[in-house]
């Protein structure tokens, strides 16, 4: 990263925290379409009865598609702690590239807020989406617990723990790894290996690739911070499972179910950040190779001629966008992570990051959230992804001085905590 390159990343982080601060922390959702009772059964119907669901849905697609400044007339603004997390973890991260104070205010405020926001009904902390989410095997209340957010949180509190060592946040962070251990049920799909479902509870018998990898990077996480063998046992299947789901050719399906056979930008991501988080706390040989393969794969598969993010190098079904922020923001994560070691990708971050400055921050601040085929969705997204870009961009400026000069702003210290009592 060039020094000019850092100074316009400085100043776009800057508009962005004064939009923050005019526009509020609760935002529509790209899921706001099918939120409502009305959605969710039109989004049902398309899962059971295609033909007529396409029917049912679409009203929803060609409102996405053409006119998205028009979800807020299907569901309401809400908060999000995935995103509260990630503001969490890029306020922390400004602190200690800025120096300011404010910015680690803030910081403790989303942490806060997340104590507040919890999911209700759990002895240990655990969080979930703030709406009733329809899937394929049906609905997912609001409030229930999630492994694709719990790790963000775990983190957010972990990254603050180091900089204040607030044993408050210690504590919490260790509720945190019992929730992970204790409330998701393990599905054995190999002598070494298990899934872990998405959900807490029985009967969730997902496979999805990235949600073990999730579990895996948390529970390898507490195991080094808490010194307790148990999380590293249910860790070590995790992995296994995701790095034995990895295809020949480097890639990772969403999910070995055999019927959402899709490889996508941003779920490529997360497997290979959580499989590197891992390796950087382990050592893990085996998360080495499948890192070399799943790179290979992404820079090869996963952008245009030009260097920018696809969404899909195997699409599930048409979709109604050109470009994804979210693609954007976990590119720069994944850079920021890998830093240093594969070349080609550190050129495509320096042009995605380029892009992003150049063509998707808007002039108050926030950041478009697609491209469409016809303009752009201008609509703000806190999840999707206003405040995964601004982390990302914080941690991308948090390695300007390469990869040995990381301090308190690499979140992946091995320093091992011991519970507060």
């Amino acid at each position: 990263m060039s020094e000019t390159q850092a100074v316009q990343i400085k100043t776009a982080l800057s508009r962005f925290t004064i939009w923050l601060g005019r526009y509020g922390e609760t935002s529509y959702d790209y899921q706001s379409y099918f939120a409502s009772a009305l959605g969710r059964r039109a989004k049902a119907l398309y899962y059971q009865k295609p033909l007529f669901g396409k029917l049912a849905v679409s009203p929803m697609v060609f409102s996405e598609a053409f006119v998205p400044s028009t979800r807020r007339f299907f569901w309401k603004r809400q908060r999000f702690p995935i995103a509260d997390a990630h503001y969490a973890m890029g306020f922390a991260l400004l602190s200690q590239i800025l120096g300011a104070e404010s910015h680690y205010e803030r910081a403790i405020h989303f942490l806060e807020v997340l104590i507040e926001t919890r999911c209700p009904g759990f002895e240990n902390y655990a969080w979930g989406y703030p709406f009733h989410w329809e899937t394929r095997r049906g609905t997912i209340k609001e409030g229930t617990p999630l492994i694709t957010t719990v790790p963000y949180v775990y983190e957010a509190f972990r990254q603050i723990y180091h900089l204040d060592h607030n044993p408050r946040w210690r504590k919490i962070m260790h509720l945190i790894a019992r929730h992970a251990l204790e409330d998701y049920q393990d599905i054995e799909a190999s002598a070494n290996a298990s899934t872990c479902c998405y959900t807490p509870g029985p009967g969730d018998s997902s496979s999805v690739v990235n949600a073990s990898a999730y579990r895996a990077f948390l529970l390898t996480s507490a195991a080094l911070d808490f010194s307790e063998p148990g999380f590293q046992r249910v860790a070590e299947r995790n992995l296994n499972f995701v790095l034995e789901s990895q295809n020949p050719d480097g890639s990772w399906y969403y999910s070995t179910d055999n019927v959402r056979d899709f490889v996508d930008h941003f779920h490529t991501c997360f497997v290979l950040k959580a499989l590197a988080k891992i390796e950087q706390l382990t050592g893990c040989g085996r998360c080495h190779r499948a890192i070399e393969q799943g790179v290979s794969y992404y820079v090869r598969n996963l952008f245009d001629s030009a260097g920018l993010p696809l969404p899909f190098s195997k699409r599930p079904r048409l979709t109604v966008y050109r470009r994804e922020l979210y693609d954007y923001a976990e590119c720069i994560n994944l850079g920021a992570l890998l830093q240093g070691r594969f070349p080609e990708l550190d050129r495509i971050v320096t042009a995605v990051v380029a892009d992003l400055l150049a063509r998707w921050q808007r002039p108050d601040g926030s950041f478009r959230s697609r491209q469409l085929f016809v303009g752009w969705d201008n609509v703000p997204m806190h999840r999707w992804a206003q405040a995964q870009v601004f982390r990302s961009l914080c941690f991308f400026l948090s390695r300007i001085k390469g990869p040995r000069n990381r301090s308190a702003a690499d979140t992946l210290q091995r320093l091992p905590l011991k519970v507060a009592n």
